[in-house]
């Protein structure tokens, strides 16, 4: 089972990932927290407002309340955990944070979202540290969240790992089966010491080596390797291998090959299908092959020779018509609304004084 934080953060900015709404960020920007880069920090640096920092920082409350932001996710999907980083943030980190989640239909604005449901319950924070929160018994697709600080302080990264749920209605009749965006997933790779695999199927052109897959320089016969498990089951019909960037640590060679995993073991090596034999490589090139009377396949396994470095695998192909059928039927399941829950008593049903609502205010940016 891959690892939850291995998935996809879902809020990248790179899948398009934004922030729609905060009620302050007097001291630094919200738009902070969904920036694919990690958080830095340089010493002694000041602007008009004080210390410049990487990250998202409101003002002091002097008042009743906490801050808030909202993020709209690039990739709406099923969260599995959360990582609320407050790298060097110290004196000045929230000590305690929530996250929420809705799932809205179309574009909405941020006075269009409603539903808001728990993800990760108000729970303490350490300063300068990964606080890392495990989503669990919550399958719904979240198409936005909301970062709630008690009361207020900084926050340098907000993630959001989780599955991603494509809505069908937009995925056209030939997509790229291996897309990130569209729920396609690095399950397994034989080394990754330069550059996660998971580049691989980012969105867009790497703009620089770092962007991509390497590998360690290998001292043996064997070779390296990643398997894919593509969005839902469908035929190749265009493979891209891009070593854009890579130049003199280009593979020399590439292949490969695929099974349906509904049907097949992928622990068996006969179970693959070749998809395109090994063929020769060129440094900082898009190759393109056409592949003919390609399977029904639902994982692709790329082997590079002996090793190197690539910046993105693009598989084009067609869904099968039961896989986008399944597709259909699991949206629709996690973007569907829960039970209304019983309306709770007010808190003068309850014999006790009602508390003064936050009077903090929601801009839109």
């Amino acid at each position: 089972m891959t690892r939850w934080d291995h998935l996809p953060d879902l809020a990248s900015r790179r899948l398009g990932g934004g922030v729609v709404a905060a009620n302050d960020e007097l001291f630094a920007a919200a738009d902070h927290l969904v920036l694919d880069e990690p958080p830095s920090f340089s010493a002694r640096t000041f602007g008009p407002k004080g210390q410049v920092y990487d990250g998202w920082e409101t003002r002091r409350r002097r008042e009743p309340g906490h801050d808030h932001a909202i993020v709209r996710l690039g990739a709406p999907g099923i969260v599995r955990g959360v990582v609320v980083d407050t790298s060097f943030f110290t004196g000045n980190y929230p000590p305690y944070a929530s996250v929420e989640g809705c799932c809205v239909d179309g574009h909405p604005g941020p006075s269009e979202l409603s539903e808001w449901f728990p993800l990760v319950p108000r729970s303490p924070l350490a300063g300068d540290s990964r606080n890392e929160f495990v989503v669990s018994n919550v399958e719904r697709r979240v198409t936005h969240v909301r970062l709630s600080i008690y009361p207020d302080g900084g926050v340098a990264r907000l993630r959001i790992h989780g599955e991603v749920v494509p809505d069908p209605r937009l995925l056209p009749a030939v997509i790229d089966l291996a897309a990130m965006e569209h729920g396609g997933q690095v399950v397994a790779c034989s080394n990754m010491f330069y550059g996660p695999p998971h580049q691989l199927i980012a969105p867009g052109l790497a703009r620089v080596m770092g962007e991509g897959w390497e590998t360690a320089r290998r001292r043996d016969d064997a070779n390296d390797w990643v398997v894919v498990k593509l969005a839902a089951p469908g035929r190749v019909r265009l493979a891209e291998l891009d070593t854009s960037h890579f130049k003199g640590n280009a593979p020399g060679a590439a292949s490969l090959r695929g099974l349906d995993a509904r049907t097949a073991d992928m622990d068996h090596p006969a179970a693959w299908a070749e998809l395109l034999p090994r063929i020769p490589l060129q440094p900082d090139t898009r190759h393109r092959f056409p592949l003919d009377e390609s399977p029904v396949v639902s994982h692709v396994r790329m082997d590079i020779y002996p090793d190197g470095g690539m910046a993105r695998l693009r598989l084009w192909g067609d869904l099968t018509d039961d896989a986008r059928t399944t597709l259909t039927s699991h949206w629709q399941a996690t973007s569907a609304p829960p039970p209304s829950p019983a309306p709770a008593l007010s808190p003068a049903d309850q014999g006790a004084p009602a508390r003064p609502a936050d009077q903090g205010q929601t801009h839109a940016l």
